[in-house]
């Protein structure tokens, strides 16, 4: 009779991090081992190469690729070690710290499924690990097909907050669905596009899913076709095509004033509008944007943050000689037409920053806030709300205006 001690059976290899020394990465230790107890391994960059063909990782599922600053030399291997894990199905986390924009989007162009910085947000591995093995979500069908070769040559007009909260996404997508709705073609000949990459709310006031196919539209912004391009927007009530911000948040210089080129040329090409809503932030496309829009609308209130940074946009742009004359400012909640005292206020603010209020939106109230938690353009949800009302007249102009310029043509 034997007496040997009964034997524990060492759980499967699920996952692994790889990393030139995973003991750089201490938060990554101790997350992997909550998240996944001991059904993980720790791999080097070259030993991760031939484990991939060994069949002790047939089982895995994922690898936490881990990279810092002295790591960025070794990209070519990096993106060796992302192609041949999801040539075999392993997904990639990449986990990076203080590595440059640029390498983020090399590797992440590679095919990494996800991206956490590194030190990792509380939690972040663990949902970042869900993500991966959520089933995947039901295709959307998009009605909109974009026809190769199209050669229209859309409006861009664009919408830029100069401050928090001074409404320029409301702007955007009522200015848009405005447009969409007195067009008179059958097929939808609006886009509207949300480059704010890091905290862009159209999805959520239109009520529109944020997908992965939006980051991988951008980061092959290079080969992008009219194929690409149309997967990456999602129709909203059959009318207007929309293009989200990313389902996560990336630096906002990860893509280049060549790959927003590419963006707005395609959108350009196959809609008689494009609608952009920008980030507040002034990033290294911003010229890019800047110069291709037909009309740019600045949004600012009557106070001081609004006119301090219509101030300093003014001056950042003189001083590099770039089209200033092409923002038009738009005042949000402007005073009502019997306020003497606030009408005053207007000149006085446009005569001492050297500007021309073009617009005057007034005051919307609750309703706008109601409308944007809901997912819905005003037209639908508060279609006599002042607000609406004005939009509704500058999209009918807009429309009016292109349509009087392509019969001149």
């Amino acid at each position: 009779m034997s007496s040997g001690m009964p034997q524990t059976e060492t759980p499967a290899i699920v996952a692994c991090t790889v990393s030139r020394d995973v003991q750089n990465f201490d938060l990554l230790i101790e997350d992997m081992e909550t998240a996944l107890g001991e059904a993980w391994g720790d791999l080097g960059f070259s030993e991760a190469l031939a484990f991939f063909s060994q069949a002790e990782a047939e089982p895995l599922q994922f690898i936490a690729l881990a990279i810092d600053s002295a790591d960025e030399g070794d990209l070519p291997l990096m993106g060796e070690i992302i192609t041949q894990a999801k040539s075999r199905g392993i997904k990639v986390i990449l986990i990076a710290e203080d590595v440059t924009p640029a390498a983020l989007h090399t590797l992440l162009r590679q095919g990494a499924d996800e991206f956490v910085p590194y030190p990792l947000p509380e939690q972040e591995l663990q949902a970042a690990i869900d993500r991966l093995q959520a089933p995947p979500p039901p295709t959307v069908q998009n009605p909109h097909q974009l026809q190769t070769g199209s050669q229209r040559e859309g409006a861009v007009i664009v919408c830029h907050g100069l401050a928090g909260g001074t409404g320029s996404t409301t702007m955007a997508v009522n200015l848009a669905w405005e447009l969409a709705a007195l067009s008179e073609r059958e097929e939808p000949s609006v886009c509207l596009l949300d480059l704010d990459l890091q905290a862009g709310s159209v999805s959520t006031y239109l009520d529109l899913p944020r997908r992965e196919v939006v980051m991988e539209m951008l980061s092959e912004s290079e080969s992008m076709d009219e194929d690409l391009f149309g997967q990456a927007l999602l129709p909203f009530q059959e009318k207007l095509q929309v293009l989200t911000a990313p389902s996560e948040m990336v630096p906002l210089d990860l893509l280049s004033p060549e790959d927003i080129t590419r963006v707005i040329g395609l959108a350009r090409s196959h809609f008689d509008f494009v609608v952009i809503d920008m980030p507040h932030t002034l990033v290294q496309w911003s010229e890019t944007v800047l110069n291709m829009a037909h009309i740019y609308f600045a949004l600012i209130e009557l106070d001081m943050r609004s006119a301090q940074n219509a101030l300093r946009l003014k001056r950042a742009l003189q001083a590099e000689d770039l089209p200033f004359e092409k923002l038009r400012f738009a005042l949000n909640r402007a005073p009502k037409f019997t306020d003497l005292t606030g009408k005053s206020r207007v000149k006085r603010m446009a005569e001492s920053l050297g500007i021309s209020i073009d617009l005057q939106l007034p005051d919307g109230g609750k309703q706008i806030l109601q409308s944007c938690d809901h997912g819905l353009p005003l037209a639908v949800s508060a279609a006599k709300n002042p607000l609406r009302k004005e939009i509704a007249k500058l999209a009918a102009s807009l429309h009016e205006l292109g349509r009087n310029e392509a019969e001149a043509a």
